[in-house]
């Protein structure tokens, strides 16, 4: 066992904090690499006194200088990818060229924080009576909390944090004890560019430190990316508590292939969204919905021809398409989805289950997994994978596509492959579905809009990162003022006061 510490990063500094460990596993090997320290109570607490000291002096800070930190941390986030990358890569296990991409729309998301001194802009209006002027302003809620998954430890902490700092906030972060060590190095760059001590904590651990984020009274905001059962636990718990909460749940993402579709940018479309980061996104595409069997048939020669091409390898070998899953557990789960897909009637057209990595024969790898016929029933298309298994669904009409969309409990992303205008517009105006692709398979918004699913993969009413975070971790005050003319006494108004 290593003797590598993962410890926590409180009041600008590491320290060490409880005496719990859990192992962290290089995926490609199956080994345990280094050990993080969960928190126990009283590193929770520190963070807490941490993040409560600093507000003061960071609220009073002038959003401008808050957004000049943000504009030298991007510059140190560009110097360091390649670090970054090989820590995701190594515990995470996505490969470079994926774990380039995560970083590249994390630092997207620092840039738009950015812009606070734009973002944070009141609204004014002068004279809305006599003599009197209204405005409303922005102000930060106060220690704000995030709890962020394995699948993006870079990309999905910086969804929340930058924003809710740079807006005058300061924050605890919980990222996920799978693979916390590039969450932490990125952590301690922002430090690096001038983030005060204080104002970004980082505290390892598992439920226990989720539920005292959830429940103590002087955190004012969480914000959540996860699993929906847990993502519906954070919601309730967090808002009986009196927080304010976005929890961002799973999803099953369909992709809508129509008859006049170009089928072979279809596919390569398609084999991204399936297995790139072995389909442990939340925006992953497990689901294509042929309209008609001709469609279906093609699709799925098509897609074998380019399964068949794929190289799964280690995260840090760049050649290689898709790296392994997480954990042990997980690649057992997925595997017993894909035999669970068997036993319901699919047809298997593609079994990657006997993968053997040559010098990693202990590493969680998985091929990709290819299904066709599967029918709404199944538990592979109702319940959300998180593994390279892509279902081929039959349909005869786009109406029937949509209504099964629909019909799901999730709504988080969805695409339609078609060269018909008509077809698209209808589809995006009526379907059921936060995030809507046309000939795109992985809608993911840029960091200017705000990303977030309807139906059961989004709990609150805000969305992630965007104009949405801005609204997520400031609160308005209205400010009615007004100055009478010296020496004028006016009468006493009972009515109820209006400019008319």
């Amino acid at each position: 066992m290593s003797n590598t510490m993962i410890t926590h990063l409180i009041d600008g500094k590491r320290v060490d904090g409880g005496e719990r460990q859990q192992a962290v596993f290089n995926p490609a090997t199956g080994e345990t690499t280094k050990n993080v320290r969960l928190a126990d109570l009283a590193t929770l607490e520190a963070a807490v006194e941490s993040a409560q000291k600093a507000f003061p002096a960071w609220r009073d800070t002038p959003p401008a200088k808050r957004a000049q930190v943000m504009q030298r941390f991007k510059v140190l986030l560009e110097q360091n990818a390649e670090k970054i990358c090989e820590l995701i890569a190594d515990e995470h296990g996505k490969v470079i060229p994926d774990a380039m991409g995560e970083l590249q729309r994390g630092m997207e998301n620092v840039e738009y924080a950015g812009f606070a001194t734009e973002l944070l802009k009141g609204e004014h209006s002068k004279n809305v009576g006599p003599q009197i002027d209204s405005w409303s302003e922005f102000q930060p809620l106060g220690v704000v909390a995030g709890i962020t998954p394995f699948n993006f430890p870079v990309m999905v902490p910086l969804w929340m944090w930058p924003m809710a700092v740079v807006c005058g906030n300061t924050f605890i972060l919980k990222p996920s004890e799978r693979d916390p060590s590039s969450t932490l190095f990125v952590a301690e760059l922002a430090l690096q560019a001038g983030l005060p001590a204080g104002v970004l904590n980082v505290v390892q651990g598992d439920k226990e430190a989720v539920d005292f984020l959830l429940t103590d009274k002087r955190i004012k905001a969480v914000s959540f990316v996860g699993s929906t059962p847990i993502a519906e636990y954070v919601y309730n718990t967090g808002c009986a508590n009196g927080k304010r909460v976005q929890a961002l749940g799973g999803a099953k993402n369909h992709a809508v292939v129509m008859p006049d579709a170009d089928l072979d940018n279809a596919v390569s479309a398609l084999m991204g969204a399936a297995y790139g980061s072995c389909g442990e996104r939340c925006m992953a595409v497990p689901l294509a919905v042929c309209v008609g069997d001709d469609v279906a048939d093609k699709l799925s020669s098509k897609l074998q021809v380019e399964i068949a091409k794929m190289k799964v390898g280690v995260g840090t070998d760049r050649t290689a398409d898709m790296g392994p899953l997480i954990t042990k557990a997980h690649f057992e789960k997925v595997k017993g989805y894909v035999e669970q897909g068997i036993k319901e009637g699919a047809t298997l057209v593609v079994d990657g289950r006997d993968l053997v990595v040559e010098g990693h024969e202990n590493g969680y790898f998985l091929g990709p997994c290819l299904f066709d016929n599967v029918k709404t029933g199944m538990v592979i298309y109702q319940e959300e994978i998180f593994g390279p298994v892509l279902g081929i669904v039959r349909v005869k009409s786009l109406q029937e596509a949509m209504d099964m969309i629909d019909a799901h409990e999730y709504g988080n992303g969805t695409c339609i492959f078609t060269r018909d205008g008509e077809a698209a517009r209808y589809f995006t105006t009526h379907i059921q579905v936060g995030m809507v692709g046309v000939n795109v398979p992985l809608p993911v918004p840029v960091a200017y809009h705000s990303f977030g699913g309807w139906k059961r993969s989004l709990f609150g009413d805000l969305h992630a990162y965007g104009p949405d975070a801005v609204r997520f971790y400031t609160k308005r005050k209205t400010i009615t003022q007004r100055w009478p003319s010296s020496g004028v006494r006016e009468g006493t108004q009972f009515s109820f006061p209006s400019n008319g």
